[in-house]
């Protein structure tokens, strides 16, 4: 039977040479054509095949290329992460703060046979030989006002104390002094003393931290005294009740600090302040105005347009539920709206001028 696949070429002409015999009347030529050694049947359903690989490498190329991407990361494992630069530990830095705080303490209030109220800070205290009473003196208003790491796990800490002698004294008070002056051993009592501690700290399990000292406290000066930045504002003049700025500062303080009005009226749109409860003052009084960019001292009784910021500092005093009035100071951010000066901020610090970029001296 003929293949369902064979199918038979056009007649070609004969090429040279002796001719082939006819088929004789009658008899089927059932066989198929061959061209270079290859049937023509068997051509066309290479042909067919090879579209359909075709079609079918383009129909999964996106699938498979799609799955190769998906299955990179599960073969060739998750690519880690670049570790980060670690900045220096500060774990134990209010640990070590707070630690060397009460070793201080102790330390003043240390006399002899009070060796071993020591060793919980510092171990070799064992060794020590304290004289004088226990408890002679006293450290008040402890403070950290200096605190550095020198290693790792280890701090330097600077704490402040007031020394106070608790024991009486036959000595003179300065009230009863004729001349008036202080005696130089209660001014020296009366002094601010600086102790530096060397603290270390380590993990010491379940998330908390150890403390020990290194030595005991070294007595050290007090930190060296800087120059104040030059700030944005002119010099303190008077408060004039006519200035605009004065009549605005007024009001809100006195709204803020005496609870006297609603506070929001003299608020900008946006801004956001509660006033003290309770109210610590009962009134208060505008002394002086430093404004900003401001040197001369001629009176204002304008507001600008709307929108025009302005930053001063306040001068006031505060008069107290006893009757007693405290100086106070205050950097404020005004803005104006409607013909009127309102708060736009409280600020956290003073502003400073921008730094002046010293200009080289010109070359002869």
């Amino acid at each position: 039977m003929k293949s369902a696949w064979t199918r038979r070429r056009p007649a070609q002409p004969a090429p040279a040479g002796p001719a082939e015999p006819e088929p004789e009347h009658g008899q089927a030529d059932d066989g198929p054509d061959y061209v270079g050694g290859w049937s023509t049947g068997a051509q066309a359903n290479t042909s067919a095949l090879i579209r359909w690989a075709a079609w079918g490498l383009l129909v999964l190329g996106p699938l498979l290329g799609a799955a190769a991407y998906l299955s990179a990361p599960a073969s060739a494992g998750a690519a880690r992460p670049k570790a980060a630069t670690t900045a220096p530990a500060t774990a134990g830095a209010q640990g070590a703060a707070g630690f060397a705080q009460l070793f201080v303490a102790a330390y003043l209030a240390a006399g002899e046979g009070d060796e071993a109220k020591l060793v919980a800070y510092y171990p070799p205290a064992t060794s020590l030989r304290l004289e004088g009473d226990s408890g002679r003196r006293a450290g008040e208003q402890l403070t950290v006002v200096r605190l550095r790491q020198t290693d790792r796990g280890i701090w330097s800490v600077t704490v402040a104390a007031r020394i106070s002698d608790p024991s009486p004294t036959t000595k003179p008070s300065d009230a009863d002094r004729p001349d008036g002056k202080r005696d130089a051993g209660t001014a020296a009592a009366e002094a601010v003393h600086y102790f530096q501690v060397p603290v270390a700290t380590s993990p010491a399990g379940g998330g908390a931290s150890g403390y020990v000292a290194l030595a005991m406290p070294a007595e050290v000066g007090a930190p060296a005294r800087i120059q104040p930045p030059q700030l944005v504002y002119g010099p303190m003049r008077p408060a004039l009740p006519s200035d605009p700025r004065t009549q605005a500062v007024t009001e809100f303080l006195t709204a803020y600090l005496a609870g006297a009005g609603e506070l929001d009226r003299y608020l900008a749109p946006g801004t956001q302040l509660t006033a003290i409860a309770p109210t610590p003052y009962t009134g208060i009084a505008v002394d002086q105005l430093a404004i900003e960019g401001e040197q001369g001292s001629e009176p204002v009784t304008s507001v600008p347009a709307d929108g025009t910021q302005l930053r001063l500092m306040v001068a006031l005093r505060a008069t107290g539920h006893d009757t007693v009035r405290v100086p106070l100071t205050y950097a404020l951010t005004l803005k104006a709206r409607a013909g009127r000066w309102e708060i736009a901020a409280l600020d956290g610090a003073p502003a400073t001028a921008p730094a002046r970029t010293p200009h080289p001296a010109p070359t002869p």
